[in-house]
Order: structure tokens, then sequence, then C-alpha cells
């Protein structure tokens, strides 16, 4: 096995671990809040849109061999399937990234179904979850979720990606 194979089994493995526990950080602290409110996210329309370091990284979060996600508008399963027609069971509702981070926020399949935001610091060398939270639906675009993020009324830590 390469040594790159092997890096990305590990990364699997550990995803999956995270998958279920994922990191509980439901506040941000004072200095990534005031860096967050001076940061203007540009906003990102599609997956693909994503650095590659936070694709990577959502997909170790959510434990899959692949990209879990489905584009904004995009068909998913909200529920338990009832053909077998496979979609991606989760759905990017919004996101924006600025120099050094990214703020993503998407829906989860489930009953209730669920929102998750989730902030990424990010550089061309490396990419790392910096906070995360269960959020409220009905937001539409970036700069509600930001705002909702800065407000602190994103409270809930993740319990599964």
């Amino acid at each position: 096995m390469t040594a790159f194979r092997f890096a990305r089994v590990l990364a699997f493995a550990l995803g999956c671990v995270l998958c279920i526990a994922g990191p509980a950080v439901a506040q941000l602290s004072e200095t990534l809040r005031n860096h967050v409110k001076a940061e203007r996210l540009d906003i990102v329309t599609s997956i693909r849109g994503l650095p590659l370091g936070v694709r990577d990284e959502l997909q170790m979060l959510f434990g899959s061999s692949t990209l879990d996600i489905a584009e904004p508008d995009a068909a998913f399963q909200a529920t338990k399937p009832a053909t077998a027609v496979t979609l991606p069971t989760r759905r990017l509702v919004a996101a924006g990234c600025s120099i050094d981070h990214c703020l993503v926020y998407y829906q989860r399949a489930g009953k209730p179904l669920t929102w998750v935001a989730a902030l990424f610091h990010w550089t061309p060398a490396a990419t790392r979850l910096e906070w995360s939270g269960r959020a409220r639906g009905g937001m539409t675009t970036i700069a509600d979720v930001q705002n909702a993020v800065l407000s602190g009324a994103i409270k809930d830590p993740v319990k599964a990606w």
C-alpha cells in the first residue's frame, strides 16, 4: 500500500469516528468572533467552488468515501430512501469564503432534518475545522448564517455530520 493510499485510509477511518463524535465546539472564542466579524465572505454557489482542503475536510467529517453532499437546490435523500436510487444525504444551502476562512451551511437527512454550520480555517497548505454547530433551518444566504454565528444563535454542538 502506498503512503498516499495509507493516509487516505487513515483519514477515512478517523472521519468515521469524527462523524459520530465530532468536535463539540459550540461557541466561538472572542478572538475568532472578532476575526470572522471583520471578514468579507465571498459567496460560494457550488461544492466545486469550495477550496479542495475544505471539501477534503468535509468528506473526512462525513466519514464517507465520497463527498456525500448535493449542490444547492438539487435533490437529496432527506429521509430514509423508498427506492434503490441513492442520493446524497446532505445538501449545501449556503457557503462563503474569505482569504483564510470558509463558512459552510448544509442540511443533513433524517427525521427531523437538521442544519449544520461549520467554520474552516484554510490555507493552500492546511485546512482545519475551527467551529461548528447545529443551526436553525430557513437561512438562505451566507450573510444570514454569518450573523447567526456571530450573534451566538447557533449553540448546539454537532453530534452527527
